[in-house]
């Protein structure tokens, strides 16, 4: 494994042509799809399960050339209980891959192209938020396991690539900024170096927040015995 700094030359405007969007709250969504497809009319949504109903639901007759789930763009069908959409080399990829590397863009072209349908693309903007897991294990008699089963994998996972790549990638995680950056991507066509990092500060944040809560609510020497074990269906 080695860790290496990018060398390749940084857009400050990139032009947002391909959108991954995985969402639990979908409230405001039809914003920013709406603001990027004014911006750009031929920009393609990626999405999965209920997100992507709410993303055809807004496109309309568009979602024929407009969307594209992520089960036929990555070939992989979604695991029962939706465990496993997104976590997949082509999506994954998407988010990673430095622009302008040669290995990069033959790898998108040609490596992913033999997953699902087309060759893989760099994803120009993430939408993405987590499960609940805060306000669930506020609410009174919430149970271990219905904390367990709160807990997102796949969201932090493509929110952290996503943040990671901020000099290719607009992480927009906070749907109370759905309006302002909708508004400035209609309006310039484009994100920039600077708006992609400040997006990429508030992701960063809230991974911090969410996986802090999530080892606070576990931790305690009592939590297995009282909390834990009485909830499970264990066999001895």
């Amino acid at each position: 494994m080695s860790i290496r700094e990018n060398q390749q030359k940084v857009a400050d405007l990139i032009k947002p042509q391909h959108i991954l969007v995985s969402v639990f709250d979908k409230t405001g969504l039809d914003v920013p799809v709406t603001s990027i497809l004014n911006a750009n009319p031929d920009a393609v949504f990626y999405s999965t399960g209920g997100t992507g109903k709410k993303i055809v639901e807004v496109l309309g007759d568009k979602a024929s050339k407009n969307y594209m789930s992520v089960e036929e763009f990555t070939g992989a069908p979604e695991m029962e209980g939706g465990l496993v959409k997104t976590l997949h080399p082509k999506v994954h990829a998407g988010l990673l891959a430095e622009r302008g590397n040669p290995a990069h863009e033959k790898y998108l072209a040609e490596d992913m192209a033999r997953l699902g349908k087309g060759s893989g693309v760099y994803f120009d903007i993430f939408v993405g938020n987590l499960y609940p897991f805060a306000s669930v294990t506020e609410k009174e008699g919430c149970t271990a396991e219905m904390a367990r089963v709160n807990i997102d994998i796949g969201g932090p996972t493509m929110t952290m690539a996503g943040a990671k790549n901020w000099p290719s990638v607009a992480v927009l995680t906070n749907p109370s900024r759905y309006a302002d950056i909708g508004e400035f991507i209609e309006r310039y066509g484009n994100t920039t170096l600077r708006l992609r990092f400040g997006l990429a500060q508030e992701a960063f944040k809230l991974i911090g927040e969410y996986r802090t809560a999530i080892a606070r609510y576990f931790s305690g020497s009592h939590m297995f015995d009282k909390y834990v074990l009485p909830t499970l269906n264990v066999t001895e």
